[in-house]
């Protein structure tokens, strides 16, 4: 291994955050919690809307839909996910050119499915959704865990790529950078993760062996990777191939959505 040279260092830490930022920008836009974005042309006047998919459990989910004028209505249907409710189907009305949507509040991990349609004063039926959008409820995190819980898994996700990048060009902090890698990540992983995972939906571990969520899944696997790396290193002198291996494994693991398979409610195993 040799020391690399301020240019050099200076260019990998760049790559290296350029590679974070876009990973969470991709796992955030691509999450099954990120909201739902649309847009419709109405009265020759185009329209924007945010539609939820995730809320806490201290109200309801409240959407709000500008409408041109207040002949518009909307046709509001919901029902809960895995469950055997019929779908409830509301018509709502427009105020001062709101018409304003609340999906039911449900208890930590539940689900609600909802469509929306506006309908304009000819009778035209305006689809706002393909397919029917799922939301789910969860408690609220405190600050205080949520903060510390981010930083550390976004250190963690930035200084894993500078290991493996650092093992790349063959320089002598990459075993410095791998330690660095696997702290942060069992802190904010292992530690804070389960303290968020608790807060919102009452368990601190979901994943293997007591159930699929692949937020804890995910995080568990690229932690083993970068013990394996760190005990090859000692064991041969030269972990070099395996620092590489655990930065990628870390990188696709980051590129799974958040809350993927993560927990919710069974309701037609919840007594009515």
């Amino acid at each position: 291994m040799r020391q690399l040279n301020s240019r050099q260092k200076t260019a990998l830490w760049l790559i290296a955050i350029v590679i974070t930022l876009a990973s969470i920008v991709y796992q955030k836009m691509t999450g099954p919690t990120y909201p739902v974005r649309t847009n419709v042309t109405l009265n020759g006047k185009n329209f924007k809307y945010r539609l939820l998919r995730s809320h806490d459990t201290n109200g309801d989910a409240v959407i709000d839909l500008n409408v041109p004028d207040s002949t518009y209505r909307a046709i509001y249907q919901y029902r809960r996910y895995h469950s055997k409710d019929l779908w409830t189907t509301d018509t709502l009305k427009a105020e001062n050119n709101i018409i304003r949507i609340a999906v039911p509040k449900q208890p930590a991990a539940g689900k609600v499915m909802y469509k929306v349609s506006l309908l304009n004063s000819d009778g035209k039926t305006i689809s706002l959704t393909e397919a029917p959008i799922i939301i789910r409820f969860k408690g609220a995190v405190p600050l205080y865990v949520l903060i510390p819980h981010i930083f550390f898994m976004f250190f963690a996700m930035l200084i894993s790529t500078r290991t493996g990048l650092e093992a790349l060009a063959n320089g002598s902090s990459a075993y410095k950078y791998a330690w660095w890698s696997f702290g942060l990540l069992f802190i904010g992983g292992m530690i804070l993760g389960p303290l968020v995972q608790k807060f919102a939906f009452d368990a601190f571990w979901t994943g293997w062996p007591f159930g699929h969520d692949l937020t804890d899944n995910k995080t568990f696997l690229a932690l083993i990777f970068w013990g394996i790396a760190l005990w090859r290193h000692k064991k041969t002198g030269d972990g070099r191939k395996w620092f590489v291996i655990a930065a990628v494994v870390q990188f696709f693991v980051y590129l799974i959505p958040h809350s993927a398979l993560g927990s919710e409610i069974d309701y037609t195993k919840v007594p009515q």
